[in-house]
């Protein structure tokens, strides 16, 4: 069996065999880069205890291992990586490894507000270059083969990724990352590092969290408030680091070395084991991190401060983006530029004044077509006036109406009429508004059965029910209900 280790330890493996027999110790050197474990062959044991001889102590204790093959590499996975391939080497896309095991598992998914469960399979695999969530930072996407990973998580020392498709227990396979989306979390992940220091040093303000976006990432800092002259300060010190070309790099301490109360923290997991990860910007930062990041300040390209917004409980978030994200944003304002210089027809200087300008108009617009509505609804309420003794029931719509439209044409009209008078506004073959107004008996009845033929909501009071409406075109209906009682009320008087 071999094994790809990150730097030389010894092991000391312990057997001990259900049975009670005496501890038979095994020792065995390993290289820095791939060694073969001189074992006997694989032995079914009822414990298995393995202890790193760099940091001393006993770091894996688990029950029933298949073999003892098994038992040694999960020691080793857990104690002397204490990270995974991704980890060692964010840079990796490619790479080809061993299945440990692979269980039935569940994924609740949400797209576009539908939740949906999906059925699969959690596979561990010897060692791996997508990255679990943590730290902040979103899971890696790629393939194991070609099966899509849907999803990566951390369980303790293992990372379960999510797949649709069962894989067999020692089968090699390949793993491949979706770099750009990994590419773009190293990034982000690391500029956040950068900012989080500068802001300290430069103005005292702590981080208590942050969020890595899908298209911009927030600092929650802890102060009420940032001004714009501080945000200029930062962006700039940012970009001059990273101007710099300072090295990033990743160094492991045991947990106990003095040197990890030094670094900026908000502490480690609860089932955290081994050496401690830090993440060290060259005479700016130290950080502990399980994050991927990259190896160079120049490799983030720029920072973009976006500006802040008010957070939660007296602290400010500060936007940013980083790396490729600031190219993305300046392609998405260019294109918005041009198109708007189209349609003003004038230049990018001048949009601003141009869309005040058509705002003020569209304002007049609206406030001279609403007097125009409203003549026009005293004049329908008059025109309608002149049916009252005829008709028991009026009915009209309108497309381009709106609630106050329907009101003023019923208080034109008034509640002491014995009329029945059913208003719509909207478009006739989608949602709308409705109103019914009448005697206030039978406005109480009838109305909820409106909104039910309507597949709508209303509300009433005495002599009147409006509400909105999603199927406009059961008006018809509506009209032979109200007709239909009436007549039956006429009948039985």
């Amino acid at each position: 069996m071999q094994l790809h280790v990150a730097r030389p330890f010894i092991l000391a493996i312990t057997n001990q065999r259900r049975s009670g027999s005496s501890p038979a110790p095994l020792r065995s050197s390993l290289s820095a880069e791939k060694v073969r474990l001189l074992c006997p062959a694989p032995l079914a044991l009822g414990r298995a205890e393995v202890t790193c001889c760099v940091c001393g102590s006993l770091r894996l204790r688990r029950k029933e291992p298949r073999s003892i093959y098994g038992a040694i590499w999960s020691a080793v996975a857990a104690v002397c990586f204490m990270a995974f391939k991704c980890q060692r080497d964010s840079w990796v896309q490619q790479f080809t490894t061993q299945v440990v095991s692979c269980c039935p598992a569940k994924l609740s998914t949400e797209t576009g507000g539908k939740k949906e469960t999906l059925q699969g399979f959690h596979v561990i695999l010897e060692d791996t270059i997508l990255f679990p969530e943590g730290g902040g930072q979103p899971d890696d996407r790629g393939l194991i083969n070609d099966i899509p990973v849907l999803r990566v998580t951390r369980q303790g020392p293992d990372a379960l990724h999510f797949i649709q498709t069962p894989l067999e227990p020692g089968s090699q396979v390949q793993l491949g990352l979706d770099w750009e989306r990994r590419f773009d979390h190293m990034q982000q992940h690391s500029g956040q590092h950068l900012i989080t220091a500068l802001a300290d040093l430069m103005f005292g303000f702590k981080t208590t969290s942050w969020e890595l976006g899908r298209q911009r990432s927030t600092i929650e800092l802890d102060t009420s408030s940032m001004t714009a002259g501080q945000v200029a300060a930062l962006e700039q010190s940012v970009n001059d680091k990273i101007r710099a070309r300072i090295p990033v790099v990743v160094r492991e301490l045991a947990a106990g070395d003095p040197e990890v109360e030094m670094v900026r923290s908000r502490g480690l997991p609860d089932d955290h084991t081994g050496p401690v990860r830090i993440i060290s910007i060259e005479g700016v930062d130290a950080n502990m991190c399980c994050g991927t990041h990259v190896s160079n300040l120049s490799d983030l390209q720029m920072v973009k401060l976006l500006g802040t917004e008010k957070g939660k409980k007296n602290k400010t978030n500060l936007v940013f983006l980083a790396g490729n994200r600031v190219l993305k944003a300046l392609e998405r304002s260019h294109a918005t530029e041009k198109a708007l210089t189209s349609l003003l027809k004038n230049g990018p200087e001048e949009h601003v004044e141009a869309v005040k300008r058509l705002q003020n108009s569209l304002k007049q617009l609206q406030k001279n077509n609403l007097n125009l509505l409203r003549d026009l609804a005293v004049l329908t309420a008059q025109s309608l006036k002149k049916n009252l003794a005829q008709e028991p029931v009026l009915v009209l719509h309108r497309k381009d109406g709106d609630s106050e439209f329907m009101n003023i044409i019923a208080n034109e009209i008034g509640t002491g009429q014995e009329t029945l008078l059913f208003l719509s506004v909207g478009d006739e073959k989608a949602a709308g508004l409705f109103l019914l107004a009448g005697p206030p008996e039978t406005v109480e009845k009838l109305g909820p059965r409106v909104a039910e033929l309507l597949e709508g909501k209303g509300a009433g009071k005495p002599g009147r029910y409006q509400g909105k409406a999603t199927r406009m075109n059961r008006r018809a209906e509506v009209e032979a209900l109200l007709r239909t009682f009436i007549s039956e009320q006429i009948t039985e008087q």
